[in-house]
């Protein structure tokens, strides 16, 4: 009898304490609850009412309560749109062909990796993105061999052929301390004839592209009308970029190379065998500057163009420019219009 008591004890004993641990599952649920705060009733309407004339008694500024809405008032349901939101991204991160790259499918450790390579490209130098342990045994430049079907401008061939000619020459890229590209990349106007397309990905498929490391890329033209950014379609990495009309934000010193814009109707070679001698550099000649071209009246270019009859003597320094650009030409036409074009007819 007395075992049965205990047992039933027993029994009685563990019942409450499960219901005491249900109970307590019950409480923290309840704690895990958000706060609701429009469970609770408002202030009466007499307490609000002293509450306000206190602190006006007081002149202390307190901000009013929120005004409730009314339930009569429908609710308000916002348009759906259809389109995409634009992308919130700063300027420089575009990808595909394009400088202005969106990563919308990328992660946000991606973006930064991004960003930290473009920082670091910007910041190219000799010293930091030019292995000049490739040069030690002696300058040598390879060219990359042309694909089957490159279609390369007249301007572009001879600045591969003058390298071609010269003593710095070697067929072995084991040799070579530069790189230089057989892809046409003078001109990257995508409205041009001349625009090659998926430069990017003939790039990065180069064996010894390396990011850029010991490559010299050569560029005329860059963007499109009508802002002409520095747009080339691809990322240039570590390569140096010889290129016309650099801006002065994107160029990077002591590593880029500033060239001039010249015709595709400029001569490969110039003067004969042994014209230029160690005791007369420069070489002497009648003209010491020579410019001519278009004077743009209006847009990009037009401030410095406008001011080269500063310097024009008419002697050694001839410099010769036409108003004559575009349509609409003459609306913009100034008092030196005239004169310049005429000069220029010579």
């Amino acid at each position: 009898m007395q075992a049965k008591k205990r047992y039933l004890l027993v029994s009685v004993g563990a019942g409450l304490l499960f219901l005491v641990y249900l109970w307590g599952l019950q409480i923290g649920e309840f704690q895990q609850q958000p706060y609701q705060y429009q469970q609770f009733p408002q202030y009466p309407q007499y307490h609000q009412q002293e509450y306000q004339n206190y602190h006006q008694s007081q002149e202390v500024y307190q901000p009013q309560p929120v005004p409730q809405r009314s339930p009569s008032r429908p609710p308000r349901h916002w348009q759906e749109s259809t389109q995409p939101l634009e992308p919130y991204l700063e300027g420089g991160e575009q990808e595909e062909d394009s400088p202005q790259l969106h990563h919308q499918h990328t992660s946000p450790r991606e973006r930064r990796a991004i960003r930290d390579n473009i920082f670091k490209n910007k910041r190219c130098r000799m010293e930091t993105c030019f292995d000049s342990a490739r040069c030690q045994p002696g300058f040598r430049v390879y060219i990359y061999p042309p694909q089957r079907g490159d279609e390369i401008s007249e301007t572009y061939r001879k600045i591969l052929t003058s390298i071609e000619e010269s003593r710095f020459h070697t067929t072995d890229p084991t040799r070579a301390c530069l790189f230089v590209l057989a892809v046409d990349t003078l001109d990257r106007d995508q409205l041009s004839a001349q625009y090659v397309q998926n430069v990017r990905l003939r790039i990065q498929s180069l064996p010894t592209w390396n990011d850029g490391r010991n490559h010299l890329i050569f560029n005329l033209y860059s963007g499109t009308w009508p802002d002409y950014t520095e747009d080339l379609g691809f990322e240039v990495g570590q390569a140096m970029l010889a290129k016309a009309s650099a801006d002065v934000v994107n160029f990077r010193p002591n590593f880029d190379i500033s060239i001039p814009l010249f015709s595709k109707d400029h001569p490969l070679k110039g003067g004969g065998i042994g014209y230029l001698t160690l005791n007369d550099a420069p070489p002497y000649r009648k003209y010491l500057l020579v410019f001519k071209g278009k004077r743009y009246l209006t847009g990009i270019g037009s401030e410095t163009r406008n001011a080269l009859y500063h310097i024009h003597n008419g002697e050694d320094v001839i410099l010769l420019t036409t108003c004559k650009h575009g349509k609409d030409w003459e609306k913009h036409k100034d008092s030196r219009c005239s004169r310049d074009n005429e000069e220029y007819s010579k």
